[in-house]
Parts: C-alpha cells; sequence; structure tokens
C-alpha cells in the first residue's frame, strides 16, 4: 500500500519533499509523488502463507510542511494518507494523533486527507509531532501499524528587523580621523534565518549624513569627516536603519537612534578677552592680600581647560605675586611688598597664562598660551605718621633725677599734605609712668629717679598720629637701659663658717673668699685687707689675691676644738668704682677634727658630739634610762589589758536603772514582778538567795496586810526605809536596789484610796465586781491570799 500526497500542493518545494519510496525501484517524474508505508506481510488476506510473494512494505514518511500565516477562507491542505489495503470502499479508517490533532490539524477517515484549520505562526512553535494510523473500520484491527511524522511550519517574511536595546548613546573624540569607529548597532529578526531572506538583515543610515556612516553588514558606526569640532557642535542624531530580504524592494525594516557626543581633546590655547586691563590698588592695601583677578578663556573642558598665571616681567614680579584658583580658573594677583604712592603711582605687569595639560597631536594648531598687560594704578590715601626708625634704644644712669632727657623720637607724616603730627606714650605697659614725651618734638624724658639694681631695662611704646586725623596711630618699641653707677658697697657672704682643721699648720690657706657686689663688674676689682684700728689677730691673717678674692691663712698651728671652737675674724672690702666704696665683713670660723681625704674642709661627726659636752659613758646612761622607761611603760600597758579582760558586773550603761516591767493588761500586782528576775539574770550564782528574798519580803507583806488590809499605825516609809537597810546589808546582791514600789498617796484624803495597800474594812469582795474589769483582777487576788492564810 502506499500514501499519496495530493496533485494541488501549494509550492513545488512540498512536492520534492513527497518523495516515494518502493522496495523494487523509484517511480518516474510522472507519478504522483506519495509518501509510502511498507511492512512485512507473512499472511494473505485468508490468513494462509503466500510461499511464493511475500513483499516486504513499512511507513517511510518524509516531513510535511505548511505555510504560517495562512489567511485564506478554507482550511490550509496539508497532505494525504493512504493504505494498498485502503480498497475505495470505506472499509479503512484512518486516525491522526499527537501535538495539534483534532484542533489544529484534521484528517479524513475515508480518505486521509489532512487539512490544517488554524492560521499558525512559525515563530511561536516551529514543527509538530503526529502519530497516523490506519484501522479496518469493521474489526477496529489495525491494517497498518502507527507511525510517527512532523508538520513543519514553513515560514514567511511576517517579522520585521529590532533593535532590542535602543535607543543608544555613544561618544568619538573630536578632532578624529575618518573612519574612527564609533559604535556597533545589532538588529534582531524572528524569522527563519536558514529559509530564504527572511532574516538577512542590511543595515543603512537614515539621518546623521554626511558626518557619519554605517556598515551595510555590521552595522559599525563610523565617521565620516574629519576635523569635527566640539565647541562648534557637540551633540549628533543618528538614525539607522535595519532592512530585511537582504534589502530588496518588499522586505520589512526597523530603525534606532544613536545619540553621538564629541568629547573633548585639548585643541584650543586659552585667550584673555582684553588685550590690557587696569586695576586700581590703594597704597594701604596689606601686603599678602590680593588685590585683583584676571581670567583667560579656553573653549575647552575639564582637565584640557587647566592653565596656569604667571607675571613675567622683573618689575611687576617683585612688587606682585599670581597665583591660579583652579575651580574658577582665575589668576588672584596679591601684593608682596607695601605700596608708596608717594614713591610710585603705577606698576605694569605682563601676565601669561599657558595651559597645563597639553595633547601633542594639536600642536601644529599653535601655541597653547596668550599674555595680557596690566596696569596697576597706585591710589594716594591718608596714612599714619612713619617713624624714622623701627625700634629705638636709648640709655639713662640710674639715680638721675627726674625730668632728666632720654632720647627723641621722630616721625613724619608720609602723605604729600605732610600734616602735623603728635607724640605719646602708651599708658598700658606699667614701665610707660615712668618716661613722659613731648607731643611736639617726641622728646622722652624720666618721670622719676630709676634704679639700675631694680630693673635694668625698661620698654615703652610710643605712639604718634596726626592732629587732623587722631584715629590713623603708628607705634615704634623704645627700649631704654638704665647705665650704672658705683652707688652699693661690696659684701662677704657670711652665711657659714669657715672650717678650721685642728691639723692645720701656721700659714695653711683655710679658705678663699669672695665679694659680692649690686652693681656693675664694671666698677673695677675688689681688694680686701684687716682692719687697721684693731689688734693684730695672733691666730689668722688676710691675703689679697688681687684678683677680687683673698685667702684666710692660718697664722699659728695646734687648734684644738677643746680649747675653743669658734673664731671671729673682720674683713673690709673695697670695690673699684667711683666713688670708691666698702664695707667690713665678720667671719667666723669653727675648729674642728676633719676628715681625711676629702677635697674639701670637712668635719667628722663625732666632733660634734663633743662639742654638746657629752662622753661616751653619758651617752650609754641616757640610752639605759630610755630602755627602761619604755619597759616600764609596757608592762603599765600590759596590766591594764589584762585588768579589762575581767567580766564586768554591769555590761552597759543602761543597765543601771530601775527594774520597770510594763505590759499591756492590766497586772495582777506582784506576780508581774516575779515574772521577771533581774537579779537572776545578773547574777546567776545568787539567783537562789534572791528568790528566797522576795518570798521573805512576801512574807513581811502579808503579816503587814492584816484581815482589815489597814495600816492604822505605821507609814508606808517606814518599810521601805527597812528594806532599804536590809538591802545594803546584803553584800551578794546587785550594786542597786531592785524594789518594786507603789506610789504614796500620803493621808487624810476625803475621796478614799484606791490602793491595795489603804482598803476599807471590813472588805466585801462581792461588791468589787461591780467597779469594773480593772478591779476584779486585784479582787481576785486578794481572795486567793486570804483563802492561803484562812485555817
Amino acid at each position: 500500500m502506499r500514501a499519496a500526497s495530493s496533485p494541488a500542493c501549494l509550492c513545488p518545494l512540498l512536492l520534492c519533499l513527497c518523495v516515494i519510496q518502493r522496495s523494487h525501484g523509484t517511480p518516474s517524474p510522472s507519478s504522483p509523488v506519495r509518501p509510502t508505508l511498507n511492512h512485512n506481510q507473512t499472511k494473505s488476506a485468508d490468513g494462509e502463507k503466500d510461499a511464493h510473494h511475500r513483499p516486504k512494505r513499512g511507513w517511510i514518511w518524509n516531513q510535511f510542511f505548511v505555510l504560517e500565516e495562512h489567511i485564506g477562507p478554507d482550511a490550509q491542505y496539508v497532505g494525504k494518507l493512504h493504505s494498498n489495503s485502503d480498497k475505495g470502499d470505506g472499509s479503512v479508517k484512518y486516525l491522526l494523533s499527537g501535538e495539534g490533532a483534532g484542533t489544529i490539524f484534521i484528517i479524513n477517515e475515508m480518505t486521509g486527507d489532512i487539512h490544517a484549520k488554524k492560521s499558525l505562526d512559525r515563530e511561536k512553535k516551529s514543527h509538530y509531532v503526529l502519530h497516523a494510523r490506519a484501522i479496518d473500520r469493521l474489526t477496529n484491527r489495525a491494517v497498518e501499524p502507527e507511525s510517527e511524522f512532523i508538520i513543519k511550519v514553513q515560514d514567511v517574511n511576517d517579522n520585521a528587523p529590532k533593535f532590542p536595546d535602543g535607543p543608544f548613546s555613544a561618544s568619538v573624540p573630536e578632532m578624529a580621523d575618518t573612519g574612527t569607529s564609533v559604535f556597533q548597532v545589532t538588529a534582531t529578526d524572528a524569522d527563519d534565518p536558514t529559509y530564504g531572506n527572511s532574516a538577512k538583515i542590511v543595515y543603512s543610515i537614515l539621518q546623521g549624513q554626511p558626518f557619519f556612516t554605517v556598515d551595510p553588514k555590521i552595522g559599525v558606526i563610523r565617521t565620516a569627516m574629519p576635523n569635527m569640532d566640539r565647541e562648534s557642535r557637540e551633540m549628533y542624531l543618528v538614525i539607522i536603519q535595519a532592512k530585511d530580504m537582504a534589502g530588496s524592494v518588499g522586505g520589512l525594516s526597523g530603525s534606532t537612534t544613536v545619540n553621538i557626543t564629541l568629547t573633548d581633546v585639548n585643541d584650543n590655547p586659552p585667550r584673555f578677552p582684553q588685550k590690557n586691563y587696569q586695576l586700581y590698588v590703594p597704597e594701604s592695601a596689606q601686603v599678602g592680600k590680593a588685590v585683583g583677578k584676571i581670567k583667560a578663556n579656553d573653549e575647552d573642558l575639564g582637565i584640557n581647560a587647566e592653565m596656569t598665571y604667571k607675571i613675567t616681567n622683573e618689575e611687576g614680579a617683585a612688587m606682585f605675586s599670581i597665583s591660579t584658583d583652579s575651580d574658577k580658573k582665575e589668576g588672584v594677583i596679591s601684593l608682596k611688598k607695601p605700596l608708596d604712592y608717594e614713591k610710585k603711582k603705577a606698576y605694569s605687569l605682563n601676565i601669561e597664562g599657558v595651559n597645563t595639560h597639553l595633547d601633542p597631536r594639536f600642536s601644529y594648531l599653535g601655541p597653547f598660551k596668550d599674555t595680557t598687560t596690566l596696569k596697576i594704578i597706585i591710589g594716594d590715601v591718608d596714612e599714619a605718621p612713619v617713624f624714622t626708625m623701627d625700634y629705638y634704644i636709648m640709655d639713662v644712669y640710674e639715680n638721675a633725677p627726674a625730668e632728666t632727657e632720654v632720647g627723641m623720637v621722630t616721625a613724619q607724616d608720609p602723605d604729600s599734605t605732610r600734616s602735623k603730627i603728635k607724640y605719646f606714650i602708651d599708658q598700658n605697659a606699667e614701665d610707660d609712668t615712668l618716661f613722659s614725651i613731648d607731643a611736639k618734638s617726641g622728646l622722652i624724658k624720666t618721670t622719676r629717679s630709676l634704679d639700675r639694681e631694680e630693673a635694668a631695662w625698661h620698654n615703652i611704646t610710643v605712639m604718634t598720629s596726626e592732629l587732623d586725623n587722631p584715629n590713623l596711630v603708628s607705634f615704634v618699641p623704645v627700649t631704654v637701659q638704665v647705665l650704672d653707677v658705683n652707688d652699693n658697697a661690696p659684701s662677704i657672704a657670711t652665711d657659714s663658717a669657715l672650717i678650721v682643721c685642728e691639723g692645720y699648720k701656721a700659714g695653711q690657706v683655710i679658705q678663699t673668699i669672695k665679694a659680692t657686689d649690686k652693681d656693675n663688674f664694671a666698677n673695677g676689682q675688689f681688694s680686701f685687707a684687716l682692719p687697721e684700728d684693731l689688734p693684730v689677730n695672733p691666730n689668722f691673717t688676710l691675703k689679697d689675691n688681687e684678683d677680687s678674692s683673698a685667702s684666710v691663712l692660718a697664722r699659728r698651728q695646734g687648734f684644738s676644738q677643746a680649747e675653743q671652737e669658734l673664731y671671729q675674724l673682720p674683713v673690709i672690702v673695697w670695690d673699684g668704682g667711683e666713688p670708691l666704696l666698702s664695707s667690713t665683713s665678720t667671719l667666723t670660723l669653727r675648729v674642728c677634727p676633719c676628715q681625711h681625704g676629702a677635697r674639701a674642709p670637712v668635719c667628722r661627726a663625732q666632733a660634734f658630739l663633743s662639742s654638746a659636752g657629752l662622753s661616751t659613758g653619758a651617752l650609754v646612761a641616757i640610752l639605759l634610762c630610755v630602755l627602761i622607761l619604755l619597759a616600764i611603760v609596757v608592762l603599765f600597758v600590759t596590766l591594764r589589758s589584762k585588768k579589762s579582760k575581767k567580766e564586768p558586773l554591769i555590761i552597759s550603761e543602761e543597765d543601771i536603772r530601775e527594774n520597770i516591767v510594763t505590759y499591756d493588761d492590766e497586772g495582777g500586782g506582784e506576780e508581774d514582778t516575779e515574772a521577771f528576775d533581774i537579779a537572776a539574770l545578773r547574777n546567776p550564782a545568787a539567783a537562789e538567795e534572791m528568790r528566797l528574798r522576795k518570798d521573805l519580803w512576801r512574807a513581811i507583806g502579808m503579816e503587814a496586810l492584816s484581815p482589815s488590809l489597814t495600816l492604822p499605825d505605821e507609814d508606808i516609809h517606814d518599810v521601805i526605809k527597812l528594806k532599804v537597810v536590809k538591802a545594803d546589808r546584803d553584800m551578794s546582791g546587785p550594786p542597786y536596789d531592785s524594789l518594786q514600789t507603789y506610789a504614796y498617796e500620803g493621808r487624810g484624803s476625803p475621796s478614799g484610796s484606791i490602793s491595795s495597800l489603804d482598803l476599807p474594812e471590813p472588805l466585801d469582795l462581792s461588791e468589787v465586781d461591780d467597779w469594773g474589769p480593772e478591779v476584779q483582777i486585784l479582787s481576785r487576788l486578794f481572795e486567793e491570799k486570804i483563802n492561803q492564810h484562812t485555817p
């Protein structure tokens, strides 16, 4: 059997793809082109074997094709399935399954014709896989085995090229050479690139000529003109078109825009807007401060426009300096030296601006610098007077009387008007009160006598100003030196005694002495001598060394500390000043045994003990006494500490008190006192005896309380005194009285007594219950006592 395609195929390509293959040969070109299905058949129709003819057949399917985007009113014919078992009687039924079967593709069960009832889009799905079967309509048995085949969707040019990433931005340096690559654009086409020219794209430029071109095959944009200047035009809008079908007529196209920016290069030198400038600067301008600015223009950007400024002529560079403000690209002119309108009224500056970052490719465009001339005119201002010197040093002798002339300062008005000026001293400093100045002449005088020994130098500040404009003030420092005169006598330091060793011999130098003088040493050297009006000293003598020092010599030997320890030696000293001044100083010399080997005389330590008049035995005796006293003190402290450790009878000061027991309820009289025995707590050893004493007290009390409960002949005071006497005689009790007493109410009260010791007789205890709960407790106590004593 075989399956034939319809002779009504839409294009010859389908007929070429529908190839008939048979086991015994290939059909002629005039035969219908059909896909065939062969399989091995081992049985005849009636089930008998055909031993002579066994044809070998099978399904061999080529691909079916269907055009995309079909827009006709009828379903698009795809192909035909046919089995050799189909005799045309309708006994064979064709079935179709797989992708799109029944929804997109339908088959005629009788004829095997396949149609596509929907329009297809290859860009969404390029092929479909289906399965074909042929069965017997009556038995539903397969007359052909199931076979798989593919229906491919054939592409048509239905998608225009697109630029998915557009629009684009690109840049290229200005003045770039022709053909410099700028940017590459790439378009995509969803059509099948393997079929026809539907996806073959060609690029062209729609806008941007004649400055740029585009490669038609790869889409590279290049410069088309040389020397494109950013300063003339910086932005370019280029439109690129991509067209399929290799750019032929009827192809689809898409476009995008590319914004191309020319980047800056240093192709422009700086330029001053003017060749001559003029600047006014007052002569009072401060040195180091900016007095003006100048700027050269550069059409370039960024570092390409950076420049430096400098002054090229010597005259201008000597008075002014120029620095570059990198942010504003300005030259800042500053003053280097003070200006003086009276000396020079104008200056001329040659200023040059030079680019700092040069590009050698554009050196042919000329030197990248420019020059200009700046004329600075000095303005005259009213200036403060100027002193002829920056500072003054003057001198005056000490002890000179007040109003002594010290010196003169001079100043003048630098202006052409030469205004009159005045002088005065700044009174803020303490030294300024020592001097005065003449307001017109500037002569400085003292206001009192000066002492060089108090202050040898004085610093004052002299000020001057114009009479017409006192706000303009100038200052000058003046230093006054006080010159020395010989007004202080020399002296010799006598704070420490001179050491005279016991072993010194006659003529030996004891010590060299020197003098001091508050006056300047320029007054001369010092001279020394012993007083002539005193007898010759038998122990010591003096030698003037004629170098402002003198040596004290021993006149004899055999000095002994035991004989005499201290000596006095008066010495006269003169200075060499005018007038000649002198003073007498008394030296103290100490005799002592000296240490051996010392550079300077030093007394031995034991010598001082001997000088105190204490021998070794005396020192030992004193030491023993001190030790004995320390032993006595230690023994006394030990005994006191042992005594303090004994158990005290009274632990604290709070124990020395009356034994007052307080309860919240109404107590039962003496029974409450028995509840707390303070004596037992303080002296446990005598607790039993104390208890017996209390029993005795209760017995005496009961004897005193007769059945009538009255004390007609006794006073309660007598009872208390008796008990105090007994307590005093009792040596085993505590050192204080522990008595429980009731207040004594006296006698003759018309209202009677409520005390338990003074009750009416006879007592009817039945009436007591009516007195209240407080008295009921007392009635029960008395009732118990009466019952105990009743036989």
